[in-house]
């Protein structure tokens, strides 16, 4: 079998101080006819990006209201994986397509871990492009199949999107976080597809309510000097979140004021061979200068150091190229903390460009409104609480929930 995946246990009812009454009766309506559903939820990875940290919270919180939620990872190796991210990178826009020898080993492993697969669903959810094609081979062992993108479709490689498009158009319903992403071969099928954006969990360590003293100890622990204003860029290391940019941005900024820092956050992922060589050119872009820190899990960086390092910015930033939705805005707005996002993808679905935020398209404009903040701690308290009120409404994990439980009435 497949690998399962543990996740806790989570109670709806602690986050009624957070959501509301209203949202938690509706919740607790919606979940009466679905006792005893049997959902699994499949994904590449279990750790290392915003579908496994989505999971981590939504399977529990599935299981507290009578669902019985699974979750299990498909088995690849380095010759999958590295098939994937050239058809991740295609299906964001990159024009290189795989190879034929590449879309054959997605097929073959994409068969193998359906051929694992237990039997007796009710619904399976297949998270992403990586195992979209496993239904094509047992449909059988669900009633119902859901595909659930996360990744930015609007201006897709063609012919990776046409070869995908097939394997998916066929589930009895798909998922998305934004209309656009919707790719041109669905469009028929507009009654099976469903637009609803990610949430972030907060309750969980990473973005539980930290004390001002507990970050600053934290990050101290990492060489930021806490009395110098902090630029913080937490994401992946994926030429798609352009951490170079982020550089390039500090360093506009810091010809102006020399006192500022920078960190980037990231964490690596099991499913993103191409990782490691985007850190090593990261670090490389860097040039050795101190007040550039650059950070990932392998340096002990968890989810209480990325809730500090969030915590303790002066500005928090997600300059993105391509974006399916960024978890990390959401986080970013959660602490209250000025935030500046590339105009991209999801990103403006989270940010009221001038009111809980800044939409930016270049490093210039990256280090332009930076710039503004810093040299105003007001404009700066006034972004960070519209921005954390509208999380509060729209982007909080309860509201995903109820989604999920919508579909799960739809599909009968």
């Amino acid at each position: 079998m497949l690998q399962p995946i543990g996740v806790g246990h989570k109670s709806l009812s602690d986050y009624t101080h957070l959501v509301g009454r209203p949202l938690v009766e509706e919740i607790r309506t919606l979940a009466e006819g679905l006792q005893g559903l049997k959902v699994l939820h499949l994904s590449a990875t279990a750790f290392g990006g915003g579908v496994s940290e989505l999971l981590y919270s939504v399977v529990p919180l599935m299981r507290d209201v009578g669902i019985e939620a699974e979750w299990q990872v498909i088995i690849g190796r380095e010759e999958f994986f590295n098939a994937t991210k050239l058809m991740h990178n295609a299906l964001q826009g990159n024009p290189l397509d795989l190879s034929p020898h590449d879309w054959r080993v997605w097929e073959e492993y994409n068969e193998m871990n359906a051929g694992f697969l237990s039997e007796g669903w009710d619904v399976i959810i297949v998270h992403d492009p990586q195992p979209a094609a496993m239904r094509q081979h047992f449909p059988d062992k669900a009633r119902n199949w859901v595909w659930r993108c996360h990744i930015d479709l609007s201006t897709p490689h063609p012919p990776t999107v046409d070869r995908l498009v097939p394997y998916v158009v066929d589930y009895d319903a798909s998922v998305f976080h934004l209309q656009d992403y919707v790719p041109a071969g669905l469009d028929g099928h507009a009654e099976r597809v469903n637009i609803v954006p990610p949430a972030i969990d907060p309750l969980s360590p990473k973005n539980m309510a930290l004390s001002a003293e507990d970050a600053a100890f934290v990050c101290d622990q990492f060489g930021i000097d806490v009395d110098r204003p902090l630029m913080c860029q937490v994401s992946r290391f994926d030429p798609w979140k352009d951490p170079i940019g982020v550089i390039d941005a500090y360093r506009l900024v810091s010809a102006e004021m020399p006192e500022v820092q920078l960190a980037l956050v990231g964490s690596m992922a099991t499913d993103d061979p191409e990782g490691w060589q985007f850190f090593n050119s990261t670090m490389e872009h860097a040039q050795g200068d101190v007040d550039i820190k650059i950070l990932n899990n392998l340096n002990n960086v968890g989810a209480i150091e990325v809730n500090a390092f969030q915590s303790q910015a002066d500005v928090l930033i997600q300059k993105s190229t391509r974006e399916g939705f960024g978890l990390t805005v959401s986080e970013a707005l959660w602490k209250a903390r000025p935030f500046i996002g590339g105009d991209v993808g999801g990103i403006p679905l989270q940010i009221q460009d001038g009111t809980s935020g800044y939409l930016v398209s270049s490093p210039e404009q990256c280090a332009e409104r930076t710039l503004q903040v810093l040299r105003d701690p007001g404009l700066g308290k006034w972004l960070g609480r519209a921005g954390k009120e509208y999380v509060r409404t729209h982007f909080l994990t309860p509201r995903l929930l109820r989604d999920w439980l919508g579909i799960f009435r739809d599909l009968g």
